[in-house]
């Protein structure tokens, strides 16, 4: 299975969006272009493992978080999502957050002979 620079560079994107970091900033720290970031980002480009690194150093995040859902069985896929979205949550939103999760677990698995059932 070759790794989907699509979803790769939504990744990217996503998590450079959520740091709230243009592509210009990106391209700067890397020191790279801006398109190149864009052809990145839009998979019109594949990036090199070099680029991953330096984006995923100057993004502050393991380049396994820019390869998450590339690979079959990955028992971490969202770990870093999940903690991304925790991040900047007080207490209550926490809560929150975490009781839903809970109950749409439980219901999953109480109505999961509906899934089999296909």
């Amino acid at each position: 299975m070759s790794p989907n620079y699509k979803h790769i560079g939504q990744r990217i994107k996503e998590i450079r969006s959520l740091q709230r970091m243009s592509q210009a900033e990106l391209a700067e720290q890397i020191d790279m272009s801006v398109s190149y970031i864009s052809h990145i980002e839009t998979a019109k480009k594949r990036a090199s493992l070099t680029a991953l690194v330096r984006i995923a150093n100057v993004l502050g995040v393991t380049v396994d978080a820019l390869l998450n859902g590339n690979q079959i069985n990955d028992p971490m896929q969202y770990h870093s999502e999940l903690i991304t979205l925790l991040d900047d949550c007080d207490n209550y939103e926490k809560k929150m957050i975490f009781d839903s999760a809970a109950s749409t677990r439980k219901s999953l698995k109480d109505n999961d002979w509906l899934r089999r059932r296909k």
